[in-house]
């Protein structure tokens, strides 16, 4: 097998193999053949490619790397969903989850080395920012995972949703987006079972849904922003009325909907009264809300709600006429749920 870990391989982004092989004289087409060779049949050396000629595939493997992660640990929880901690070239670490549905996977893949965003009950803001992802690295994520199941087709969807921010690394994610969804050489995955999740980086909202067909799922947490810049700083800036006012050009498919995340907190932003304001402030905005009671980590200052507040603010949602659901995080027992990711090792 082919190790391309070294530091001086490139990553093969398709801008970068096909001006690569144009420089060699290689026919457009090349380029293709190689990234479905990579993205689509999970190749871990470009010697694997039959197709390609000798020559060509010894050097390619001399100049480019391939879309893998060594993994350091992998985690199984109860549940069956399994996190994944990968090492990446400058001994820096992230953590992908794997979660197991009926008929299907999702995998929660990493956007940056920690994040900046610093918002107060996830864990993963507590890391500080350590520096994006490429394209290559986010993709590697999803190859390694894919790649290594039984079935690889089951992984169907994919959520932007770990790690770091995802429209502050904008243009190394769009590409990523863009592979991930591409049917003729990238991973040829459903754009609509793509959801990228953010804290609200109002600028980079209209260009997420003009650059992609990617769904778009916003990190709300709170319906006032007295409480919402205390949990997420980045509302001193954006604060919620400018964040909606954002999302009025995104565009939609008839009868979608945005997705917003609420992960509820005891005593801060789970009574009726936060219920009513949510309903409030989203009432001319095609929402559904994930309701995401809060996972425990070390050191937090937050509690998980009690059920009945969760329950009765649900009920309080749903009786307005929003579509209100709560999900209970994969993966809790082993520090793979919601808030909880920390590239730590074992």
């Amino acid at each position: 097998m082919q190790t391309n870990t070294g530091n001086l391989l490139i990553d093969p982004s398709p801008e970068a193999l096909t001006e690569w092989l144009s420089d060699r004289g290689e026919k457009p087409f090349r380029a293709a053949q190689i990234l479905r060779w990579l993205f689509r049949r999970g190749a871990e050396s470009y010697l694997e490619m039959t197709d390609i000629r000798t020559d060509l595939r010894h050097e390619l493997a001399e100049t480019f790397a391939v879309p893998r992660l060594k993994i350091l640990d992998t985690r199984v929880s109860s549940d069956g969903s399994k996190k994944y901690l990968f090492s990446l070239k400058d001994g820096l670490s992230i953590e992908s989850v794997l979660m197991y549905e009926k008929d299907h996977a999702t995998l929660c893949v990493s956007s940056q080395v920690g994040c900046a965003q610093g918002c107060t009950f996830c864990r993963t803001g507590e890391m500080g920012f350590k520096r994006n992802l490429t394209s290559f690295e986010i993709l590697a994520q999803v190859c390694g995972v894919r790649f290594s199941l039984e079935n690889p087709d089951h992984l169907t969807n994919i959520v932007f949703m770990g790690m770091g921010e995802p429209l502050a690394n904008f243009d190394n994610v769009v590409t990523a987006l863009n592979v991930l969804s591409e049917p003729t050489m990238g991973m040829k995955f459903a754009a609509r079972r793509i959801t990228v999740s953010t804290v609200g980086l109002v600028p980079k909202i209209p260009a997420l849904g003009r650059d992609t067909r990617a769904r778009l799922a916003v990190s709300l947490n709170a319906a006032d922003d007295e409480t919402r810049t205390r949990l997420m700083p980045i509302n001193r800036k954006y604060p919620i009325a400018e964040l909606l006012e954002s999302l009025r050009d995104f565009p939609l498919k008839t009868g979608k909907r945005i997705t917003f995340e609420y992960v509820m907190l005891k005593g801060v932003n789970d009574s009726l009264a936060d219920a009513k304001n949510l309903v409030r402030i989203l009432s001319h905005t095609p929402a559904k809300i994930n309701l995401i009671p809060f996972n425990p980590h070390e050191g937090s200052p937050f509690e998980r709600p009690t059920d009945e507040n969760v329950i009765a603010f649900r009920e309080y949602l749903a009786n307005k006429n929003f579509t209100a659901m709560v999900r209970y995080s994969k993966g809790l027992d082993v520090g793979a749920a919601c808030g909880q990711l920390a590239g730590a090792g074992p």
